[in-house]
């Protein structure tokens, strides 16, 4: 809303876009600093409280009564820094802040049934699947349809400048995959007191930096990256999901003070993964998002281990509630997850540029 308001008033700080993504993320911690202890204390009134596997750690037991949901303050602070900040003639706004709100509607009435009838298990999963994928479909069909290049597709390929895959029809199959397959991955991962939200705030400033690349022709062609006028509003809301993310990072370190639930976790992975497809870097987000491919095929391995075998390859799935059962603390298995996701962030930056030695 200022930048279409500066349109008219010309106030010259709002022309720089470096300007609107530090005030968007600014806007975004903030926001969540401030009422986030409201939304916790509102919550714990209406005992929203996180609802605990039985058949999960038992430390776990003693999280009965932080409440969940948190993710709506996250989607709230994104959306007000996103009105505030972003152009909103952007068409790629608009395909975002979709996925957001969409999965983080699934997310909110799956979290509201665990709720509701103290179950763990919440939406049933064909109906929860089958709604993220309607949306899914929905949206990349639009995309399709408006895409920036009429005659193809490509498919940038990490590490190598040359190596760009023309993919067409492909990328209807392959965008569906990346966005409800990113979008599961989170909320696997989102186990541990702020687990998962650190991995979503490194992969967002990755493609955050990406998508600000992607909308200058020098900088595009001097990195293997996609070139496109409409990318660099992405940057503006990288910086919002980064800001939020941070400030509700304040109240879900150890000791957690609220979770985020479904309503977050599924809408940040969507976010992320629909981000990656306009950037035309849906295998950098592997590289980058390697700690949630990492939870996604621990659970993948342990069902068809047992399956077949009748037997587990992990003591408990996804992967960090293995390491809580061998006796490793929530904190250290959370910090040392957080290193491994920054370097595999370190490693996918440099692939941009690493092409022109190989």
């Amino acid at each position: 809303m200022i930048f279409l308001i500066n349109k008219y008033l010309n106030f010259k700080i709002f022309n720089f876009i470096s300007y609107r993504i530090m005030f968007s993320l600014l806007t975004s911690f903030f926001v969540n600093l401030f009422i986030g202890p409201y939304i916790i204390s509102y919550f714990k009134k209406l005992q929203k409280f996180q609802i605990i596997r039985t058949n999960g750690p038992i430390e776990h037991l003693k999280k009965n009564k932080t409440p969940t949901m948190g993710g709506i303050l996250i989607i709230i602070s994104i959306c007000l820094s996103v009105f505030l900040y972003c152009d909103l003639c952007n068409i790629y706004i608009w395909y975002v802040m979709s996925i957001i709100l969409g999965y983080g509607l699934i997310g909110f009435l799956d979290d509201y049934k665990k709720i509701k009838f103290n179950n763990s298990s919440g939406l049933k999963i064909l109906y929860k699947f089958f709604w993220l994928s309607i949306i899914a479909i929905l949206i990349i069909y639009i995309m399709y349809i408006n895409r920036e290049n009429k005659i193809n597709i490509e498919l940038i390929i990490p590490f190598y400048r040359k190596a760009i895959v023309k993919i067409n029809y492909f990328y209807i199959f392959l965008s569906y995959f990346v966005m409800v397959g990113t979008s599961n991955s989170v909320n696997l991962t989102d186990g541990l007191d702020g687990l998962a939200i650190m991995p979503v705030i490194l992969i967002s400033f990755g493609l955050g930096l990406i998508s600000f690349l992607s909308s200058e022709i020098y900088l595009s062609n001097y990195i293997n990256v996609f070139y496109s006028k409409q990318a660099n509003e992405l940057s503006v809301l990288c910086a919002s999901i980064v800001g939020s993310g941070l400030g509700f990072l304040w109240f879900n370190t150890y000791p957690a003070k609220i979770f985020m639930g479904d309503v977050g976790s599924l809408s940040l992975g969507g976010a992320l993964g629909i981000i990656s497809i306009l950037l035309h870097q849906e295998l950098l987000l592997i590289i980058m998002g390697g700690i949630f491919v990492m939870e996604t095929i621990s659970v993948i391995l342990q069902i068809f281990y047992f399956k077949f075998k009748k037997k587990r390859i992990f003591k408990m799935a996804p992967i960090h509630h293995h390491y809580e059962i061998k006796g490793l603390s929530e904190t250290l298995i959370t910090i040392r997850f957080w290193i491994i996701s920054f370097i595999l962030l370190l490693i996918g930056i440099i692939s941009l540029r690493m092409h022109n030695a190989i």
